[in-house]
């Protein structure tokens, strides 16, 4: 049964517009990614009090954020003291935003080692036709959060906010197969250091062999409109034992928490407690009930690819894989996927159960999707090169379609959606960077389609 066989309203996605960020920003392929679109940002672009913000590298390498009013095309850019430090895609920036002060916060330029903060005057999100939007309105580039210094080995800043309007900062210490999750949270007054809530430690065995160091990679970590915080991941082996073949990718399985308490403790699928924030007691691969869809180490299984929550509080995620179908990963997973990768819709059904189902689009890439739901819960998938499939919840998500097939973008692989302007005023919009060579610098875009109202 499809949406339009039950009178319900079928996802779809109208182009509204296009606008140019930068003619030249900084282009540079590291990780198979870019360093200004990397879809694991939060928030790259992002829509507060009727305002939409961007931040990116420009050519010269100078970061950069930039503020329009939602529905022009107009651009206010302002350049922050601060230079790339080297040629790594991880070293993205992210936004977010304090509802308790109204103040914009930035972290940036850090793969597993310092990065950097700035935070704007308290009011520049409150009343942005009135105030000046000028660097005089930040402050300066510090190695710390306000003095807070958290860890030398900082990688994948994600802001979110509480539903009380606390700013938390989700980052990982430590390096990929060796690392932590850890939270941080600014309550308008300063910045507390929650502290690790996962392990790297314990024996996880494959087939092939074992491992005893690892690290979570999130999916995403998301509060719903019932104040529960959802987080979906997969692990990644430190060992390469696990793996069948060489030039594969070690992560494995697609597990899920949640937590109640703002991130202080952490329930299994089941509700068994399974770790608490800042403690010995954190999430690991051995504790029982994590994974909602199991997988193996030999299929190319990515990470760090999207979430969602619907609206009665059910999580949503996007996994993408070498189908089993086609047997073990022998090549490299750049290779594999790009040939043979497909992307998955996971959810959870009221029912209590997980339903997981293949997007018949083939990814043609080895990058991530984004997830969208929109006020009707339908599903939309932006695949690499923002080409956008979609799904109804009406039925019951089996019948995705391409939507959108990116033609005119030229985008190269990955996108960064603003989230927040998907609920806000039912928009899908999302930052792309156009397909260059080499050091070329190339054109960032923001792309902007309506949904069902």
């Amino acid at each position: 049964m499809t949406a339009a066989d039950t009178g319900l309203v079928a996802p779809a996605v109208t182009l509204l517009g296009r606008t140019r960020l930068d003619a030249t920003a900084l282009h540079f392929v590291s990780y198979d990614g870019l360093v200004n679109t990397n879809s694991f940002q939060k928030n790259g672009l992002f829509t507060h009090g009727g305002h939409q913000y961007a931040a990116w590298y420009t050519a010269t390498r100078e970061a950069v954020v930039a503020r329009r009013k939602t529905g022009t095309s107009h651009w206010s850019t302002l350049t922050l003291p601060h230079r790339l430090k080297s040629d790594d895609s991880h070293n993205v920036i992210c936004l977010g935003a304090s509802r308790t002060d109204g103040r914009l916060h930035l972290v940036m330029d850090a793969h597993s080692d310092g990065f950097c903060y700035v935070k704007s005057a308290a009011g520049l999100l409150d009343d942005p036709a009135r105030t000046p939007w000028t660097p005089s309105a930040f402050g300066p580039v510090q190695t710390t959060l306000d003095g807070l210094p958290l860890t030398t080995q900082f990688t994948y800043p994600q802001f979110i906010s509480t539903p009380e309007g606390r700013l938390q900062l989700s980052y990982r210490t430590g390096i990929s197969g060796d690392g932590r999750n850890a939270l941080a949270e600014y309550d308008g007054s300063g910045w507390t250091d929650l502290g690790e809530w996962t392990s790297s430690t314990g024996t996880y065995s494959s087939a092939h062999g074992s491992s005893t160091a690892r690290n979570m990679y999130l999916h995403g970590i998301d509060y719903d409109t019932n104040g529960t915080l959802h987080a979906l991941f997969t692990w990644r082996e430190q060992n390469p034992a696990v793996l069948g073949a060489g030039g594969g990718l070690t992560n494995h399985d697609t597990g899920y928490v949640r937590s109640d308490d703002r991130g202080r403790t952490w329930r299994n699928d089941a509700g068994t407690v399974v770790g608490r924030t800042g403690t010995s007691d954190t999430v690991a691969v051995t504790d029982a009930g994590l994974v909602v869809d199991a997988l193996g180490p030999d299929h190319a299984l990515m990470n760090q690819e999207s979430q969602w929550t619907d609206s009665t509080g059910l999580p949503h995620a996007i996994i993408s894989h070498v189908p089993e179908r086609h047997g073990r990963c022998t090549a490299g997973y750049v290779a594999d996927r790009t040939a043979h990768g497909r992307a998955f819709h996971l959810r959870k059904e009221a029912s209590g159960g997980w339903r997981k189902t293949e997007i018949p689009v083939p990814l043609g890439s080895s990058r991530r999707t984004k997830l969208v739901l929109d006020a009707h819960d339908n599903a939309y998938a932006v695949l690499p090169h923002g080409r956008i499939a979609g799904a109804s919840k009406a039925g019951a998500y089996t019948d995705w379609a391409l939507l959108f097939d990116g033609h005119g973008l030229n985008a190269f692989g990955e996108v960064v959606i603003d989230e927040p302007r998907v609920a806000a005023e039912g928009v899908l919009s999302f930052m792309y960077q156009e397909t260059s060579s080499g050091t070329t610098p190339s054109a960032l875009h923001v792309v902007d389609f309506g949904l069902p109202a």
